[in-house]
């Protein structure tokens, strides 16, 4: 019998896995392995890490206990489990990110030279990014359009599990075993239910009590309005596949609108692989002579929750204690940071990078650039959210704002929206606003004129839902 080495990176799941599919064919035994690479653990997060602990122990269940942890450069970490174990191949599911393609390039060209092969089969996304294209044969560079032809293409059925894979394992690095014993003993939050059967169970309560009223509610903050999925789709604990599987037949508006969010992230994912120095570079130039700030005490108080806007502290504040928040809240607070403190959308998405349970490298990036007018939003810089009015639409008596910033739970219904209106609106140490957001949208919408040099309408665009 043969032995396949089962790569798990963005796949930590047992069901609907293409991959271990493949690995099983055949009859050969397989070994499901996940290698720690130091330096890609040193620029994760703590909130991440000790999410990425705790799916790794659930994963290790799923598969009867034969997960085998190694830590070290994957490289050589492969190669050698290889010749411990006969291993003649490695299996894995296809990674998109510019980093993760980098590295497999360079593992599978290691394996070759060791006589070992690689194998890909499957990928993170219903539809694998770079499939997607236009009648040019190019991506698109708008959703809308995006959306229609990732739709008219279509995607498989779930995979099967095989039918009672040989698994088999190999000892694990002690090394390893204490990463994950320190990552979770360093958690600075309050983590969700880990593991295949929580992302399931998640599911399922999402689909039967929510799903319905998913799309008027989901830009409600102060409603359990959304699947939270994402930390679970981060880390491949269910595919969209499955989630896209369980829809089929389903025309009410709640669920034409989640398969356009996961539509989204596909869409994120696809932009990525096509441009991939968006990372780092602004997918639009447009603002390249933008003048902006340097980060000082108000960059503090947008990170600790202090800037006396109720909704954008309520985020930033539920960010530090569940390394997680709503998509429009998410969408708030990076404008705040971005048209209010005059600071570019890099050093937002490297802060939110560092505290996200669910952080994602494409949907991070560019929804940061999508807020900043640089990415694939036709609409442009001159969009500001208003933080007031945003918490009226978001939060409408209050509630949210009330169970995440304490200093504004004795205030009643919307009044803890406007702290400032009310006689007791600081009693409880609530902090002064840093800014007026009126005079910071009016210098923001200078600054656009003189990196442009155009006129700027009075106007700011609605945000999208």
């Amino acid at each position: 019998m043969t032995t396949t080495l089962l790569w798990l990176r963005r796949d930590l799941r047992r069901r609907d896995h293409p991959a271990l599919a493949a690995g099983a064919a055949g009859g050969s035994a397989v070994l499901p392995v996940y290698v720690i690479d130091p330096t890609e653990a040193a620029g994760t997060g703590q909130a991440k890490s000790a999410w990425l602990a705790a799916t790794l122990r659930a994963t290790a269940a799923a598969f009867d206990g034969q997960l085998c942890l190694r830590l070290g450069d994957p490289a050589q970490s492969l190669l050698t489990l290889a010749r411990e174990t006969g291993a003649v191949r490695v299996q894995v599911s296809a990674e998109t990110e510019p980093d993760g393609r980098e590295r497999d390039l360079r593992v599978a060209e290691t394996l070759a030279a060791g006589g070992v092969a690689w194998a890909e089969t499957g990928s993170p996304y219903a539809i694998t990014p770079g499939r997607v294209r236009n009648l040019s044969g190019k991506g698109y560079r708008v959703f809308g359009a995006f959306e229609r032809a990732w739709r008219a293409l279509g995607w498989s059925e779930p995979a099967a599990e095989p039918e009672r894979p040989s698994l088999v394992t190999a000892p694990s690095d002690p090394e390893a075993l204490m990463a994950l014993e320190r990552w979770q003993a360093a958690c600075p939050v309050a983590l969700p239910p880990a593991g295949e059967a929580a992302a399931r169970r998640a599911w399922d309560f999402f689909r039967a009590d929510r799903l319905e009223r998913y799309a008027e509610d989901r830009d409600r903050a102060d409603l359990p309005a959304t699947s939270q999925l994402s930390p679970y789709l981060a880390l491949g604990v269910i595919h969209p596949r499955t989630l896209l599987a369980d829809l089929a037949g389903r025309t009410d508006p709640g669920t034409a609108k989640f398969v356009s969010e996961l539509a989204w992230r596909e869409f994120y994912a696809d932009v990525l692989w096509h441009r991939p120095e968006s990372l780092s570079r602004d997918l639009v130039p447009t603002l390249a002579g933008m003048a902006f700030d340097e980060p000082d005490a108000s960059f503090e108080a947008w990170r600790e929750g202090r800037t006396g806007y109720p909704l954008v502290d309520a985020g930033m504040r539920q960010l530090q204690t569940e390394g997680w928040l709503p998509n429009r809240v998410r969408m708030v607070a990076a404008s705040f940071l971005l048209k209010d403190l005059h600071l570019p959308w890099r050093q937002g998405a490297r802060h939110f990078r560092d505290r996200l349970i669910d952080y994602d490298a494409a949907s991070n990036t560019h929804n940061w650039q999508w807020v900043a007018g640089t990415g694939t939003d036709a609409a442009p810089y001159h969009r500001v959210f208003n933080p007031v009015n945003q918490s009226t639409a978001a939060d409408p008596d209050g509630a949210y704002v009330r169970r995440q910033v304490p200093e504004l739970a004795h205030l009643p219904g919307p009044a803890a929206l406007r702290p400032w209106e009310h006689p007791e609106g600081y009693a409880q140490g609530y902090p002064t606003r840093i800014l007026d957001h009126a005079a910071e949208r009016s210098e923001s919408l200078s600054r656009y004129r003189l990196a442009v040099g155009s006129t700027v309408p009075t106007a700011s665009r609605q945000a999208r839902p």
